[in-house]
């Protein structure tokens, strides 16, 4: 039987393994918006420019943390994006550097990716010196060159081929949409997880194009079937330790949504966690939200416990129909919990 939270509870503070917070001004919006919520964030490195070398790591870290001085909480887990070109010496200034995980983005395959690894198998020596340095792969799986909806499980060959050729590599394949996927996470070493996100939790392709169209919605990869979700939340609500929370909550202005080409990517960042307590509760445990949102990733990451807690009550509140210029994941709608300032773990 599910159990019923009650009406205020706490839990350590969660970590979002998988977030887009962009550059410039609007980094010190999306900041404050993140770091409400969550003590850590592996941070994608798919800006324009890129994040490349440890110079520019950095100092986008740097950005990241100036721009989150009122949260002491708050700490930036940060990523450099993959060129087959990375020499072995360059993979081990990044990791000296402070990098987390190296990112693989497939040519073509998303938002800024214009620029991505074109044959993958090209990069193998870049797998080879990150797995001797000891850093994550986290992979947008997908093949760009496949029908829209098969495209993940069109990669899923070539994750089955790294998880052969670099046993020690820790992979995340980000973003999982596909019953396929969570079968073949299950089947993999524990080297190997996922990341599930809010949004891909709770909607499918109807959501995005049953009806009218969503732009604010649409995201890469796109939402699957209902057995799909299905899947989705059968594995997040598992025991398991290879699936955890990474939102990939994806700011655009609306302007860049609501147009002729708009941008994929859902603003989750502000709700991701009242929508992720109310899907637990429907669905799971406490304990089931704990170890989705504060434990299997922070494990396979080899993070220490949080230092934080936040108390969550059932407050609601509406979500605002805009976040500055982006129009936020269930822009309008009521949620029913609310999060408290995090506060030091007593005895800590």
């Amino acid at each position: 039987m599910p159990e019923h939270f009650p009406d205020t509870f706490r839990i350590p503070l969660p970590d979002d393994f998988h977030v887009h917070l962009r550059q410039d001004e609007p980094l010190r919006v999306y900041v404050h918006d993140l770091a409400s919520s969550f003590g850590r964030a592996i941070v994608m490195p798919n800006t324009t420019p890129p994040i490349r070398n440890a110079a520019d790591l950095r100092r986008y870290r740097d950005e990241i943390i100036d721009a989150a001085a009122g949260y002491p909480w708050f700490t930036p887990l940060m990523t450099f994006k993959i060129a087959e070109s990375h020499s072995a010496g360059q993979v081990r200034q990044l990791a000296a550097a402070g990098a987390y995980a190296g990112k693989l983005y497939p040519q073509g395959a998303t938002t800024n990716s214009e620029d991505g690894v074109p044959d993958i198998r090209a990069a193998w020596p870049v797998f080879e010196a990150m797995q001797d340095s000891d850093l994550v792969l986290c992979i947008h799986g997908e093949d760009p060159t496949s029908f829209v909806l098969d495209r993940e499980d069109a990669f899923l060959p070539v994750l089955e081929e790294m998880v052969r050729d670099f046993p020690r590599l820790r992979i995340v394949l980000e973003h999982i949409t596909t019953s396929r996927a969570v079968e073949l996470i299950r089947s993999l070493p524990d080297t190997v997880a996922a990341t599930i996100t809010v949004h891909h939790l709770l909607l499918t392709l109807d959501d995005v194009v049953g009806g009218f169209l969503n732009p604010h919605v649409f995201c890469k990869p796109i939402m699957k079937r209902p057995e799909d979700r299905a899947a989705l939340a059968e594995a997040a609500l598992s025991a398991s330790p290879k699936f955890f929370f990474g939102s990939d909550s994806a700011p655009h202005p609306v302007g860049a949504k609501e147009n002729a080409c708009g941008c994929a990517g859902v603003y989750t960042a502000p709700v991701a966690m009242p929508l992720l307590i109310d899907f637990f509760e429907r669905h799971g445990s406490i304990a089931g939200l704990r170890e989705f949102c504060c434990e299997r990733g922070r494990r396979f990451y080899r993070l220490p416990e949080s230092d934080y807690e936040v108390s969550y009550s059932r407050k609601p509140w509406t979500v605002p129909e805009r976040y500055g210029v982006v129009v936020p994941f269930r822009a309008g709608s009521t949620v029913v919990w609310t999060g408290s300032r995090p506060e030091p773990v007593q005895g800590g």
